[in-house]
């Protein structure tokens, strides 16, 4: 297969998957799009809303379109890691012997639906650490790999705090984006209504399977990027960092921390993916550009100033990217 038949076939399928999801889930494509270029880079998306935004929907369609086994998990305060990753359970044989087996929990499956991840205690949230990194989990004292390909798709709810644990940094940098699902606007909002409430259901058709889906993963990787656009992306999180000779004054006056390295990596990944839905086999400076915010918006963490003004990581971002040029050189 030529190159030129390779990016034909991955922006068919990218479009093909976009318009049976559509089928299901009305507007919101901003977010089916950020989930799309995460699942074609191999990486986890963290969905925050206000509940009943079609999150845990949208989730569902996914994995009928892609034909992968799903798994959902309702974190709770009570969870606990062995209800996530598996336990050892005492059976007994046919021939009356007793022996421990490994049951798997329900992270298990290629696209695990972590349903408000952050009312899990600590405890429960660090042991999906291991298995959204690794694509393995150590349980019952042996390394079980995951079946691949692995996806979590975790949703918060931003505004019902109460009995709830943040996530830490370290689980938040493991998302590959971090996408805020809005209200619908009152067109969508009529055409939710006219899907839901009249007795009409659709089913979604099966689009690609997992091996189809590491396929166009592999391609991918594969899309060449040029140092110029790569410096771009490098320039970008530099200039995240605080109280250092490439922050910005906005970075030095509202951040306590910049993004970490997977933040640069996660910049290239979502270009070359977006590159390839729009036919082409070279990364832009907009494809940099266009995936930043959800790539470093949950990467960068605000000090108590911007706390006290109300200043948010996106607007950091946007002033980061509107005052750092597009095609200069990065000092090494």
């Amino acid at each position: 297969m030529t190159t030129e038949q390779a990016i034909t076939q991955f922006r068919e399928t990218y479009h093909s998957i976009r318009s049976e999801i559509g089928r299901v889930i009305v507007g919101q494509d901003v977010i089916v799009e950020g989930v799309l270029n995460a699942v074609f880079a191999g990486g986890h998306v963290l969905l925050e809303g206000v509940p009943g935004l079609g999150k845990t929907l949208l989730v569902r369609t996914l994995a009928d379109v892609l034909e992968l086994s799903f798994s959902r998990v309702q974190f709770t305060p009570d969870l606990m890691p062995a209800d996530i990753l598996g336990t050892n359970l005492v059976m007994e044989m046919p021939d009356g012997r007793r022996e421990f087996q490994f049951q798997k929990g329900p992270v298990f499956a290629n696209l695990v639906l972590a349903d408000e991840i952050n009312r899990a205690t600590p405890k429960t949230q660090s042991a999906m650490l291991e298995a959204m990194q690794e694509r393995q989990v150590t349980a019952g004292g042996e390394i079980r790999p995951l079946p691949l390909p692995f996806f979590v798709l975790a949703t918060q709810n931003p505004i019902d705090q109460e009995g709830t644990y943040p996530l830490p940094e370290a689980q938040l940098d493991r998302f590959f984006f971090k996408l805020v699902v809005g209200y619908p606007t009152a067109a969508e909002l009529l055409e939710v209504l006219n899907r839901t409430t009249e007795g009409t259901q659709v089913s979604p058709a099966k689009m690609l399977d997992g091996a189809g889906l590491g396929e166009l993963q592999r391609l991918v990787r594969q899309v060449p990027i040029a140092s110029h656009v790569k410096d771009y992306a490098v320039r970008l999180v530099l200039a995240t960092h605080p109280k250092t000779a490439t922050a910005l004054s906005v970075t030095n006056q509202y951040l306590k921390f910049g993004s970490s390295p997977r933040g640069a990596q996660v910049l290239i990944l979502g270009a070359k993916v977006r590159a390839l839905t729009q036919g082409r086999f070279s990364v832009s400076f907009d494809d940099i550009a266009a995936v930043a915010m959800p790539a470093l918006r949950h990467r960068l963490i605000v000090n108590f100033e911007a706390e006290a003004e109300g200043i948010t990581t996106d607007l950091v971002l946007e002033q980061v990217l509107r005052e750092v040029p597009r095609d200069s050189a990065v000092a090494v």
